[in-house]
């Protein structure tokens, strides 16, 4: 499970709204290669318990929107694991705003092999340590990047599971 990003125009966003076959054609479309389109790989659930301290399954945290705002652009369209969710670009530079100072530094604190463990969060990858320290670490500083630039660009943000 592969988490993604797509940055877009408020326009875009709004015609995906309308026909959300419209997202799947620019998803999908192997002919060109989508500079706005980001995967954090199977980092998604990692970031989620460093930023929340909880699973994707358990957290009620406000910086789980992020990755899954609870806004559908079609709850009947499954982009490979479900649909997808979005920020319009106000959202997205709020919670630009709150993710923007966080650190690796504060994200290492919050490493808990043991509770990660505990809680099955995804990809169960927490006995290689440090290592799977930094696979995190890198996925949240693609995300911080992501946010920033959606954010400098007044951009909305669509995530998805594929």
């Amino acid at each position: 499970m592969i988490g993604n990003l797509l940055r877009v125009t408020k326009s875009e966003l709004e015609d995906y709204l309308r026909d959300s076959s419209l997202l799947e054609d620019k998803i999908y479309d192997d002919e060109t290669k989508n500079k706005n389109l980001v995967d954090i790989d199977k980092s998604w659930d990692g970031i989620i318990f460093l930023l929340t301290g909880q699973s994707l399954a358990t957290a009620e945290h406000n910086l789980v929107r992020v990755l899954f705002s609870g806004q559908l652009i079609n709850e009947e369209q499954d982009l490979g694991y479900g649909p997808a969710h979005y920020l319009t670009p106000e959202q997205v530079a709020e919670l630009n705003n709150e993710i923007s100072t966080i650190t690796i530094a504060d994200l290492k604190q919050k490493f808990n092999l043991g509770k990660m463990t505990e809680q099955e969060v995804y990809p169960t990858i927490w006995d290689e340590g440090d290592d799977a320290f930094d696979y995190v670490a890198d996925g949240f500083s693609t995300l911080q990047n992501v946010f920033a630039e959606a954010t400098k660009n007044r951009e909305a943000i669509i995530a998805f599971l594929d």
